[in-house]
């Protein structure tokens, strides 16, 4: 049997091509569509199908603006007084679409919290904090964001309409338990004044919490309706003592907007300026790319959803990865003292560790034009600590460039890179501003509706022929 015939397209897809080049001359593509119009009926090549799903359809391109910041707050609770410091590191002047947040030290790192269970408390108040920010400045009123929260490394997201609720199962420990789709675990009380939660112009779609580190990410709530959001999954990374406990290492967020998969990793590395810290550094963020998973569950919609970090399209990599700077102590104050943050780069050690091949290899990150963000004496001061001798008991620490944020990917274009003035903690909270660019596919007819089973950018039969096919009828690019 010839093997294009062994691999056709199946019957009901063959059927609805034909039926749509009855009528191609009605459609045309735009953005990155690239069709050709003198392809025979029964000649499946790879330019033939993907030419004939691009005449009934077109994937255009949207801009979001995704916020990212980091804060190690240095084991202190949330507290009422500090929602000024959010509103002011939240930017919420000019507000973004996606709100990524990662915090570090949400708990102070003692043995106790280390070995302990997770304390659900502390996340919950952190996201009615900052749920109350953001939404009762931008938006409706706000109260519990989070009554059942999820603590699992990996669940699923599915999209409901009203107030549906359905249960899926999701493998934990080997054994399936039913949980509550992530939409009906994030639930909230109606406000005493009848105004509905529904109506909050930010959605939580999804936190972590792993001892101290911490991740919360917020959409639109319009925009969570307009566009589709799914395989929303997180997982933690311990990389802390003994290479396995939870006092440094990483919370993940994995999830896909139409066609564009997104990855949101918020890390605590390990501290210390001595010569050789940067090595243990750089080892916890090699375990972290090589343990942070994403597994396909059995009711994904999707077969194409990434696994790994570098899988998806967009990344975005923030927290304390507390890489100090590779310079005297005076002369690090001197150039601090001038503003030189040019000079005062040319020291960074991340930045040196990328250019040795040790690390973030790839990567990008903005040009670093604020003082740096640790380490503060105490909260409510604004000098660094040490460089008075006369202080006893006062940490010496040459100040550093702890707080960053770098990404990967293309169609990622950032806006602002700076750091906020809150004296909450002993270190700075950092921010950036990105636009990126969502691919959408859309029908190209308005009468005409998608087929079901096109509505993935890579068609499922695709993807479950793909370990068979031989590598010139490849559709997925896998050799």
């Amino acid at each position: 049997m010839d093997l294009r015939d062994r691999y056709a397209p199946p019957g009901k897809l063959r059927n609805w091509l034909k039926w749509k080049k009855k009528g191609e001359s009605r459609f045309h593509t735009i953005k990155d569509s690239d069709c050709d119009d003198d392809d025979d009926d029964s000649d499946y090549s790879d330019d033939s199908i993907v030419n004939s799903l691009e005449k009934g359809s077109c994937v255009q391109t949207t801009e979001f603006r995704v916020f990212v910041g980091t804060w190690n707050v240095a084991g202190r609770s949330p507290v009422g007084s500090l929602a000024v410091d959010l509103d002011d590191w939240l930017n919420l002047n000019d507000p973004a679409d996606i709100y990524v947040l990662g915090f570090q030290e949400v708990v102070p790192l003692k043995v106790c919290n280390v070995i302990g269970a997770e304390d659900a408390t502390v996340e919950t108040k952190w996201n009615s904090l900052i749920g109350k920010t953001l939404n009762n400045k931008l938006g409706s009123p706000w109260l519990t964001p989070m009554l059942h929260p999820i603590s699992s490394d990996n669940y699923y997201y599915g999209q409901v309409s009203g107030s549906e609720s359905r249960t899926t199962d999701r493998v934990i420990g080997g054994t399936r338990t039913p949980v509550r789709d992530r939409r009906s675990s994030l639930q909230q009380e109606e406000p005493a004044d009848g105004v509905s939660s529904s109506t909050s112009k930010y959605k939580l779609m999804a936190s972590k919490k792993m001892v101290g580190v911490f991740i919360s990410v917020w959409m639109r709530g319009d925009l969570v309706k307009k566009y589709r959001v799914s395989n929303v999954k997180v997982c933690s990374v311990a990389c802390g003592i003994m290479g396995y406990l939870g006092n440094k290492g990483s919370v993940s967020v994995s999830m896909s907007i139409e066609g564009t998969s997104f990855c949101f990793i918020a890390a605590h590395l390990a501290s210390g300026e001595k010569k050789g810290d940067e090595t243990r550094r750089n080892y916890q963020v090699s375990e972290i790319f090589r343990r942070t998973s994403f597994p396909r569950l059995h009711h994904d919609r999707s077969s194409s959803h990434p696994l790994t970090i570098l899988g998806h399209d967009r990344i975005f990599w923030l927290g304390d990865l507390n890489y100090r700077l590779c310079l005297e102590d005076r002369l690090a104050r001197e150039l601090i003292k001038k503003q030189d943050w040019r000079s005062l780069q040319e020291f960074d050690q991340l930045r040196r560790e990328q250019e040795d091949g040790g690390v973030f290899q790839g990567w990008r990150e903005a040009n670093i034009e604020f003082a740096p963000t640790y380490k503060y004496p105490c909260s409510n001061c604004n000098r660094y600590s040490g460089g008075l001798p006369t202080l006893t008991g006062e940490k010496q620490r040459t100040p550093a460039w702890c707080d960053r944020i770098l990404w990967y990917g293309k169609g990622v274009r950032q806006l602002f890179y700076h750091r906020s003035e809150s004296r909450f903690s002993d270190h700075r909270p950092v921010s950036a501003l990105f636009s990126t660019q969502i691919e959408v596919v859309k029908s190209m007819n308005p009468k005409f509706t998608m087929p079901s089973f096109l509505t993935e950018t890579v068609p499922n039969w695709l993807s479950r022929l793909s370990d068979t096919w031989p590598p010139y009828y490849n559709y997925t690019g896998r050799e």
